[in-house]
């Protein structure tokens, strides 16, 4: 599918799909994103009646109420240049699924092309799209970046943070033996295997833990809940952050599964 039809040559006015992870759990994400869109020449909003993408819904086959929620999120983001999510997984639902649900509907069906057309995953909206080749930030210490299923082999997100990570001071990035191998969460399958969900979890951890790296950081916070929980439970020190937070400057907050401080 083609996007270039739909976007200004530079988008500036765009729209933040924060996410339900985001929202409920790590709204920081949200403020990194903010942050870098707006470091980067963009007007940023937050559409106040946003909902979920509907991934759950789908993922499980309710095709009805999946359709019913994608109205809403259509709704939601007209009259943007670009949707933003700091997620692959939800990027992927917004750009690559949502026109399939409305092959009975030729109107609908045209509004959901629109949207997927517009939506892009954070990190490679502000490479692809704006060529951000660097950021104003430090991170002092080793880290290892784990390759989210949706974002990698949906979105194509894989260069992208890695080159942003670069130009990050102090920062020095170890790559794990199979940093694009699943780690076991995947949405609704975490609940529905739970054992195999825990075996790939935990040869992924092991595969962090082997790098030496202290910081373990995703695009996908699904993902990086995870895995953090499985850090801890297995007591390692390893810091769990979403990328944007290190790549705006954020990396001295609580890492994901720590308390809050004061």
């Amino acid at each position: 599918m083609s996007r270039s039809p739909a976007l200004p040559a530079r988008p500036r006015r765009v729209a933040l799909f924060v996410t339900c992870l985001v929202d409920l759990f790590r709204p920081s994400v949200g403020f990194a994103a903010v942050k870098l869109l707006e470091e980067a020449g963009c007007t940023v909003d937050v559409p106040p009646l946003q909902v979920c993408c509907g991934q759950p819904a789908y993922n499980s086959g309710d095709r009805a109420t999946t359709r019913a929620i994608a109205v809403q999120v259509i709704d939601a983001f007209e009259g943007y240049d670009a949707v933003i999510a700091p997620s692959g997984s939800c990027g992927g639902m917004l750009s690559h699924h949502y026109p399939g649900l409305f092959e009975d509907d030729p109107a609908l069906k045209a509004r959901a092309e629109n949207l997927a057309a517009r939506s892009h995953e954070l990190i490679s909206f502000l490479v692809d799209v704006l060529g951000v080749e660097k950021v104003a930030a430090r991170y002092d210490g080793a880290v290892t970046y784990h390759d989210s299923c949706s974002g990698l082999r949906e979105l194509g997100v894989k260069q992208q943070p890695r080159g942003l990570l670069d130009s990050v001071q102090g920062l020095k990035l170890c790559e794990m033996k199979t940093p694009e191998v699943c780690c076991g969460f995947g949405g609704t399958f975490c609940v529905k295997y739970p054992e195999i969900s825990n075996a790939m979890v935990s040869e992924k951890t092991a595969d962090i833990v082997a790098t030496g790296a202290g910081t373990l950081l995703a695009g996908d916070l699904g993902c990086l809940m995870n895995m953090a929980g499985k850090l801890q439970r297995e007591g390692s020190p390893v810091q769990v952050r979403h990328v944007a937070e290190v790549l705006a400057g954020m990396g001295d907050l609580p890492a994901i599964g720590e308390p809050e401080r004061g």
